[in-house]
């Protein structure tokens, strides 16, 4: 059985382990996650969940009318369900104790977005000569030979970097704190201060 939950990005800090190892974590605050709506396909007999985190504060009619039983979600994920799973009941909120006895978790998230940026930023490139005859200080250079008369798909050029979903794979939980609903993972966590983050067993 899979576990869902999804959590804002609070911040980074230290914790001290009871053998006095200092761990970097990130804080990842899932207090407002409640189980959304159910749905259910009875043609090909497959169920799906939605979880939602927040209150929207102006949503569409349309929208609204979806979550009558409770206040409209901000952000909502959809999750499908295996045939031994049960679904939970709508307005009932989803608590991080359900991760305890999981030591690794699998966390997606949006990363920062930077931009448009050029190929030693996005991709690691060394510059070239900073001489005055040089024409050629960060520029990509060659793309391509004479055939075939095209640039291939795949070429490492300047474009929109970050703004992309990111999965960090096996993240270990640190310590769980059940009074706030709050998760502490080891590493770092994609994306800035409050974005949406999901998290779901391995």
């Amino acid at each position: 059985m899979k576990l869902r939950i999804l959590g804002r990005k609070l911040e980074m800090t230290q914790i001290y382990l009871d053998g006095g190892e200092i761990v970097p974590v990130t804080i990842i605050d899932c207090s407002q996650c409640v189980v959304a709506k159910v749905i259910e396909d009875k043609q090909s007999g497959s169920t799906a969940i939605q979880l939602g985190i927040g209150i929207a504060k102006k949503p569409s009619k349309p929208v609204a009318g979806q979550y009558k039983s409770l206040d409209t979600p901000k952000h909502i994920k959809e999750f499908p369900l295996t045939e031994d799973e049960k679904p939970a009941k709508v307005g009932s909120s989803v608590k991080v104790t359900d991760f305890e006895d999981l030591p690794f978790v699998n966390i997606v998230a949006i990363s920062k977005g930077k931009g448009f940026s050029g190929v030693i930023k996005r991709h690691g490139f060394s510059r070239g000569p900073e001489t005055h005859g040089s024409d050629h200080h960060r520029k990509p250079g060659s793309i391509g030979a004479m055939f075939p008369q095209r640039v291939l798909k795949g070429q490492k050029l300047p474009g929109h970097m970050g703004n992309a979903q990111i999965t960090v794979k096996n993240s270990k939980i640190v310590s769980i704190d059940k009074t706030n609903n709050l998760l502490a993972v080891k590493g770092a966590v994609p994306g800035s201060r409050g974005n949406l983050v999901t998290i779901v067993s391995n």
